[in-house]
């Protein structure tokens, strides 16, 4: 049985990363609590909640890290001639909820991770000015989007939607190119896979993130976190 450094709730004292499991990959603490200061916190050092209703918070720290550099992704002929069409309006944070429950659907029978209390716990972030989202429309469908939190000028990407084609990937394209305007240097994908890699991401060890991380968080952005009109 794999015993974990347990957080008391109120605790945002992590250990330190280096002590992650390699099996599974990045399992670093359970317990605490989702709460602005503790999320915020873990965020900072580079620490992310992922869990199901059946088991305790667990935190994790994995390595390497999935990364893209904005100014790096890879926007595929068929996705840019997507864009240049104008199929999809883009949008950021006026449908910050929706796009949470919207990731929340279950695509397997595994269901989700993105439970009642996650939910909860980033839309008082959204509140806080620290978690976005950012939307593609037609007309007034809601049809894609991503969210996640933005501390400095990295922002940590959680998860995306599709229910039209190439939505989510027109919303990540919108992400880059408002990353690039506003000073984010970083954008956090936390674990490697193909759709990402297919997007441009690469894989850093935990130490050439987290070194990276520690000074980006530090760096505030040059505008306000929004799309331009």
């Amino acid at each position: 049985m794999i015993e974990l450094p347990w957080l008391e709730p109120g605790s945002s004292h992590f250990p330190a990363t280096a002590s992650a499991l390699d099996e599974p990959n990045g399992l670093l603490a359970a317990g605490g609590d989702l709460s602005p200061t503790t999320l915020l916190a873990a965020y900072r050092r580079g620490i992310f909640p992922w869990f199901d209703e059946t088991q305790p918070i667990l935190w994790w720290s994995p390595s390497p890290r999935a990364v893209i550099v904005p100014g790096e992704e890879h926007i595929s002929r068929s996705l840019a001639k997507t864009i240049r069409k104008g199929v999809y309006q883009l949008r950021c944070n006026t449908r910050f909820a929706e796009v949470m429950q919207a990731c929340a659907e279950p695509r397997d029978e595994a269901g989700t991770w993105i439970s009642e209390d996650m939910l909860a716990a980033y839309c008082e972030l959204h509140q806080l000015g620290h978690a976005h989202s950012i939307e593609a429309w037609q007309g007034e469908q809601l049809l894609g989007g991503l969210y996640g939190v933005q501390v400095g000028s990295v922002f940590f990407g959680e998860s995306m939607f599709a229910r039209g084609r190439d939505a989510s990937k027109v919303a990540f394209a919108g992400l880059c190119q408002l990353a690039r305007q506003l000073g984010i240097e970083l954008i956090d994908c936390q674990v490697s896979n193909q759709h990402l890699s297919s997007l441009g991401s690469v894989e850093w060890p935990r130490q050439q993130f987290e070194r990276q991380l520690a000074r980006l968080v530090e760096r505030p952005l040059t505008h306000p976190f929004a799309l331009s009109s």
